[in-house]
């Protein structure tokens, strides 16, 4: 009953937080899309702050109503001033917290990579979008083999979107599994490692390609839950999850990674697979010693 009631009073100091700010961040995008020149400017600058005060106002909810300790370790050497890319292993629902509590005001405000059609979602495409979220466009091979003129511009129209963070630093958040980490999902995969899914090079080879010269370095960011099961955010907003381990580590990007063509260069796609795949031994190493600390 105690956790029934903490986690239905954590979701209504949530939603009231997102509620109260989600009104002004609407008004500052919609100025955002009409105001000229460096007004323009201005409302962006508006908008991420209220983002980041939303982000900040979550981090003390969860800080005076649940026990969770957010254990985070490494980065010392964050900077506001400076593009990262994060690769972080994913398991559930909470690594979103998890990023918060270790990033935010510490580094520049997180984005993801969003598929295209979503800028069409009513309200929230617009918010994506005065976040400077990126908006990319995919084309299948399939396509491309039906319409060959078109090779090349998914790439190109990614580039022009994220013109934007030749200006201002950026930190793009990339999950490599693609998806959350289950035990069946490694058994189905025959993943060669013990506490992640196979990594998905393309993706973050396509990041690398569209934004490679702006990002400064990796975040390689290393999430575990020392409990014997994966929490779900239900979970944590409840009180049921007693300790967040982030294990940060920064990482220097070699230009070579996005000096090449992925998609048609076999000895260019095999290095940067070498290089993800090395990340991913390291990091199941660092899990295995993290959990091992808690006897897990």
């Amino acid at each position: 009953m105690r956790r029934l009631l903490t986690g239905c009073f954590v979701t209504l100091l949530l939603l009231l937080n997102t509620l109260v700010l989600f009104g002004p961040l609407m008004v500052f995008a919609v100025l955002k899309l009409l105001a000229p020149g460096r007004y323009r400017d201005y409302a962006s600058w508006a908008v991420m702050w209220i983002a980041e005060t939303w982000a900040e106002i979550d981090k003390l909810i969860l800080a005076r109503c649940i026990p969770t300790q957010w254990d985070i370790r490494g980065g010392s050497d964050l900077r506001r001033d400076t593009s990262y890319l994060v690769i972080s292993n994913h398991q559930s629902w909470v690594d979103i917290p998890a990023l918060i509590q270790a990033l935010n005001r510490r580094t520049p405000f997180f984005k993801f990579f969003l598929k295209k059609e979503l800028i069409w979602v009513p309200f929230l495409g617009l918010a994506w979008w005065a976040l400077d979220y990126p908006f990319m466009k995919r084309y299948t091979k399939a396509f491309l083999a039906r319409h060959p003129e078109l090779a090349g511009q998914d790439l190109k129209i990614t580039r022009q979107a994220c013109e934007l963070f030749k200006r201002q630093p950026v930190t793009v958040v990339n999950y490599l599994e693609g998806t959350r980490f289950t035990e069946a999902k490694r058994t189905q995969q025959a993943s060669p490692f013990a506490r992640l899914l196979k990594p998905k090079a393309g993706g973050v080879a396509f990041v690398l390609a569209a934004m490679g010269e702006q990002l400064d370095a990796v975040l390689d960011v290393t999430v575990v839950y020392p409990q014997a099961k994966i929490p779900g955010f239900w979970d944590l907003i409840s009180g049921a999850v007693p300790k967040v381990i982030i294990d940060i580590h920064t990482r220097e990007l070699d230009p070579a990674l996005w000096q090449g063509d992925y998609e048609n260069d076999p000895a260019f796609r095999q290095s940067v697979q070498n290089w993800v795949n090395q990340l991913w031994t390291e990091k199941d190493a660092r899990i295995e010693q993290l959990r091992a600390e808690h006897q897990i």
